[in-house]
């Protein structure tokens, strides 16, 4: 993944994310039943300072929550009696009440649910390494709404990360940034980029992709990137046409998915349009489980396009589900700061962030 972002008509720069609606849960329930609608087009994005911007951009974002149906006082009523019956049922079979068999053992304890993510819609850009607080100062004054930051991972670009800490995501974040974690380990065996070869998947791709989530997880903790946070795992683009390769980097994939939905954040999934992004909704079709939850995918057609992709079903990773990286390593300034970006489109949770009480914002560097 190179930087990136750029969305049809975004909210204005400082606007809050969208309100999270109650009936997205992580997790493959996610995906939208299979439906032959599509968006309909679109107005015109504004251009940055001084990049020329590929011709009208189509809006193709929706809300698409149903109407709520008003329930009439029967159906309240029986609702009511049947939710008595059921919690008395429960009181009769709960650990330590009469109904509860001598010397059975304890069921385990429900998790607590994760909270409910926060949703952004609009632009979004990354960049290999963390600019400083000044530059993210001086690109208020661009379009831009969201940041993709490289937080962990063997594979990423820019380790170092220098301008990277608690501190950094804390003051970005007070200034009305909005965070999309991404994690650059292990990569498919096939990874067609040469610098990521080094990085890739070992012969025991499940345990391996189950260990980097946790380091993941920590990492984002780490930097006050709190559960229900989607965390999203950078695949670079690979061969297709090597079976062995693509099972491989799908069990390490899934894996992955399932100890990050465990320790209570959201998986997400980056990839190019044409190798991962492709493989995910054939896994999809197919009914496999541990799919990530969030699909970013990379296709630099030069304008964005979030609900019309050839490689994925129209409403498959539906509602806020869905970024586009539509265009990749082009310079642009705000502010008098210049930095070289991908440009996304975002319909997407971000981070949750939650700065350790007490702790200082850092003061924006020079």
């Amino acid at each position: 993944m190179s930087t990136g972002s750029r969305p049809p008509r975004p909210p204005a720069a400082d606007a809050a994310p969208t309100a999270a609606p109650t009936d997205l849960v992580p997790g493959p329930a996610t995906h939208a039943p299979e439906a032959d609608s599509v968006p309909g087009p679109a107005a015109d994005a504004p251009a940055p300072d001084d990049v020329p911007e590929p011709g009208p951009v189509p809006r193709e974002w929706s809300n698409r929550s149903p109407s709520a149906a008003r329930r009439r006082p029967g159906v309240r009523a029986a609702a009511a009696a049947l939710m008595v019956a059921v919690a008395g049922a429960a009181l009769l079979t709960a650990p330590g009440s009469a109904g509860a068999r001598p010397g059975a053992p304890a069921p385990a304890p429900a998790h607590a649910p994760a909270p409910t993510p926060a949703y952004y819609e609009g632009k979004a850009f990354d960049t290999c390494e963390a600019p400083s607080l000044a530059v993210m100062k001086a690109w208020r004054s661009s379009s831009y709404g969201a940041v993709g930051i490289y937080f962990g991972g063997r594979g990423r670009g820019c380790p170092g990360q220098r301008e990277l800490s608690r501190a950094w995501v804390a003051s970005v974040h007070d200034m009305g940034w909005r965070l999309l974690p991404l994690f650059v380990g292990s990569q498919a065996p096939c990874v067609i980029a040469p610098a990521k070869r080094k990085y890739a998947i070992g012969t025991s791709p499940s345990l391996q992709g189950t260990q980097e989530a946790g380091d993941a997880v920590r990492a984002a903790g780490a930097l006050g990137i709190g559960a229900g946070s989607p965390l999203y795992l950078d695949i670079e683009a690979y061969q297709r046409d090597d079976a062995r390769c693509v099972a491989t980097t799908l069990s390490f994939v899934r894996a992955w998915n399932r100890e990050v939905r465990r320790l209570g954040y959201v998986p997400g999934f980056y990839s190019s349009a044409d190798s991962g992004v492709r493989d995910m909704e054939a896994q999809r079709k197919a009914g496999t489980k541990d799919l990530p939850s969030v699909m970013w995918f990379a296709r630099w057609r030069g304008s964005p396009s979030l609900y019309v992709e050839s490689s994925l079903h129209p409403t498959a990773w539906t509602p806020h589900a869905r970024i586009h990286q539509y265009a990749g390593d082009v310079a642009e300034s705000h502010g008098g700061r210049r930095l070289q970006i991908d440009r996304s489109a975002v319909d997407a949770p971000v981070a949750v962030v939650t700065p350790a009480s007490g702790s200082r914002t850092a003061a924006p560097t020079p």
